[in-house]
This record gives C-alpha cells, sequence and structure tokens, in this order.
C-alpha cells in the first residue's frame, strides 16, 4: 500500500521514521511518500519537504509567516492528491496536520494521526475537529484516552516511541575520547532545542550559570539541521563544548542537565538526569499562551506525574539567580537529587516499555485491511 506521512519537527521526524519500521514489519512492498526530515528519509521515504523549511513557533512567529505557511498547505495539498495514498499518516505537529486532516476527509482518503496534538493543554475543542476528521488516533500518553473520552471519541493507546528509541540506543564507549571530554569533570548538558528560534532565545540564559561551576564542563546538544554559524558565537564567548547530533550519548554521561521545554525534558529524565526545564518566548506569544493553556505544567514530566517533579522556570523565572540556584539542587549532593530520581522511577512505570512503533504500525495496516 502507498502512504503519505507528514511530520513538522525533529522529534516527528524520530518518531516517523521509527514508525515506517513497524509498518514494514506488516506491509513488506508499504511505499512512503511525504513531509519530514532525514531519519524518515534514511527509513526509505520519498522526502518531498525537510521540516527544517517549515519550523515556526509561537504566535507571533507563525502570524509573521502566514503567507509562507498557506503556500506550504497548497503544495502539500496538490501532492497528496497526485500520490493518491491509500491513507494519510499524521505526526503531531497540529497547526499544520489539522488543516491537512480536514483537506484529506474531504477527498474521501483515510486518515490516520500518530501522537496526537496537544489539545488537552489548550483549545480543547480541537478534539472535535479531530474527532470529525481523523478515521484512527494513535495516543502515547495514558492520561488522552480519558481525555478523548469527554468528547466521545475512542482512541487507540499504544505506549510512548521515546521508549523504542531509548531501547535502541548503543552508547559509544568512546564518546568521552572522541570530543575531547575531560574525564574527571562532570558534565551539565545543555539541550536548548532543535529550532533556531529556541537557540537564540536559550543559549545566553542558559550559559549564564557556567561561571557559578567551575568544577563543570558545559555541552551543548547541537542539532546538524541548523547552521553550525548559529552556535559558533557561544562557544566563542562562552568556551562552550559543542557535540552535534549525539544527545542521547550525551545525556548519558551527564550528571544534570538545563532542557528547553519539549519532548527533551522526557528523554532527559528516561535517562535518569536530573533537570531543570526552560522556556522563554516573545511577550507577544506568552501572553497569549498564558490566556489559552489548560494545563498547570508545560514539560512531559510534570504532565504525566501530574505534579512538579522537575522545577520548571518560565519566562522571567527564567534568570540567572534562578538557573543557578535550582541546578545546584539537583547536582548528586543537592537537597533535590534523590527525590528527583525517585520521580523518575515512578515515571517511567507510567509511559512502559518500547513497542510504540510496531503496535502502531501494525494498527494502521490492520485498519486498512
Amino acid at each position: 500500500m502507498k502512504y503519505y506521512l507528514i511530520a513538522g519537527e525533529r522529534s516527528g521526524d524520530l518518531h516517523g521514521s521509527n514508525l515506517i519500521g513497524g509498518m514494514r514489519e506488516n506491509d513488506p512492498h508499504a511505499q512512503f511518500r511525504g513531509w519530514g526530515g532525514d531519519m524518515m528519509a534514511g527509513a526509505g521515504m520519498d522526502l518531498v519537504t525537510h521540516y527544517k523549511d517549515t519550523a515556526f513557533m509561537g504566535f507571533l512567529e507563525v502570524a509573521l509567516n502566514l503567507h509562507k505557511i498557506s503556500g506550504f498547505l497548497k503544495k502539500c495539498k496538490a501532492d497528496i492528491l497526485e500520490y493518491k495514498p491509500d491513507a494519510l499518516i499524521l505526526i503531531d505537529y497540529p497547526g499544520f496536520n489539522l488543516r491537512i486532516a480536514s483537506f484529506a476527509k474531504s477527498k474521501g482518503l483515510k486518515v490516520f494521526y500518530y501522537i496526537s496534538p496537544k489539545v488537552w493543554a489548550w483549545n480543547q475543542k480541537r478534539a472535535l475537529k479531530i474527532k470529525r476528521n481523523v478515521d484512527h488516533m494513535f495516543v502515547i500518553f495514558p492520561f488522552e484516552i480519558d481525555f478523548y473520552k469527554k468528547f466521545d471519541y475512542k482512541v487507540d493507546y499504544v505506549g510512548n516511541p521515546l521508549m523504542d528509541a531509548i531501547a535502541a540506543f548503543k552508547p559509544d564507549p568512546e564518546f568521552k575520547q572522541k570530543n575531547n571530554l575531560r574525564s574527571g569533570k562532570p558534565i551539565i548538558a545543555l539541550l536548548p532545542g532543535s529550532r533556531q528560534q529556541e537557540i537564540i532565545g536559550m543559549l545566553d540564559i542558559m550559559l549564564t550559570v557556567q561561571p557559578h561551576f567551575p568544577g563543570h564542563q558545559f555541552v551543548i546538544a547541537g542539532v546538524s539541521n541548523l547552521p553550525k554559524t548559529l552556535y559558533e558565537k557561544y562557544i566563542a564567548a562562552h568556551n562552550a563544548i559543542i557535540i552535534y547530533e549525539s544527545t542521547y550519548d550525551l545525556l548519558n554521561i551527564a550528571d544534570a542537565a538545563l532542557v528547553t521545554s519539549g519532548t527533551a525534558t522526557l528523554e532527559t529524565a528516561l535517562f535518569s538526569v536530573p533537570e531543570v526545564v526552560c522556556y522563554k518566548t516573545s511577550a507577544f506569544s506568552y501572553a497569549i499562551a498564558k490566556r489559552l493553556i489548560r494545563v498547570p505544567f508545560i514539560s512531559l514530566v510534570n504532565l504525566i506525574l501530574e505534579k512538579e517533579a522537575v522545577r520548571e522556570l518560565i519566562q522571567d523565572d527564567l534568570n540567572e539567580d534562578l538557573l543557578v540556584a535550582e541546578l545546584r539542587q539537583i547536582l548528586p549532593d543537592g537537597a533535590k537529587h534523590e527525590q528527583q530520581m525517585s520521580n523518575y522511577e515512578t515515571l517511567k512505570s507510567l509511559v512502559g516499555g518500547p513497542g510504540a512503533s510496531e503496535r502502531a504500525g501494525g494498527l494502521i495496516v490492520d485498519y486498512l485491511k
């Protein structure tokens, strides 16, 4: 069968690539085309547009790029019609994908959604739009089952695909030597995000803590889909180390981490690395978000555990003094370290084991049959 997939960011690219593998196990002759990134292309998908060209975040940034987004939507719709897939598979990325879902449904296409948009966080009535336009939704958090029940919409819980990625990870035993990391000096990982706007907005703030921890190495998790020139000024100004495309190897050896809110907060917790969650956006976007958000936390760790298991420093709270204070408390000899580790064990039991990609892939093929 022919499948058209759409992922609009780095994490979606990772989960999309694993989903393609899970689908091939159930449909060995499957053909894949769509929007995503290098990992989905590497898994055998004919890549139409890379997510790095379409990633806009924040209300203001989206508003300023409406013309571009409209052009992308038009291009995507035309390509779907030309390809004539047996099914459309959408991966998170709601601003774009919910529009495509409505279009595809109007054309009589089967629509599947893997990794639900965070409609439970804000504008919850979007669940009605999903119910109307999506044939089958595959969710990755247990609490999403009950959320959709409120709208009389049955979803399939498949587990969290991060567990697939982590289970497949094999640590590089020579990682420190290859990257000139000092073996006797503990590491604090900086995960500023995968979008240009996030790097610009977060790294300067994160690196303000460096002078307060002279006994530690600060290592930035870089991504290769962004220009290296974006990172160079931080390396020069702060004498920080940057390592590209090796986030799991970095987390595997880190003592603590400062993490921009997003999927990385959950990944960091699953590697048992104590963390401080950081988030800052434009004043305009934050003002709108504050009025719309309907959940008490922004990090996946806290949302799953339903309490503040990791500290969230948001907007004005994201400053040097609070960052330093919180980082001190989560290091191995800090007051909050043991409690955070205990919370992580509870988290792992709730998230479950690997197999989400295979389960979702099998269900998609079965539903089509």
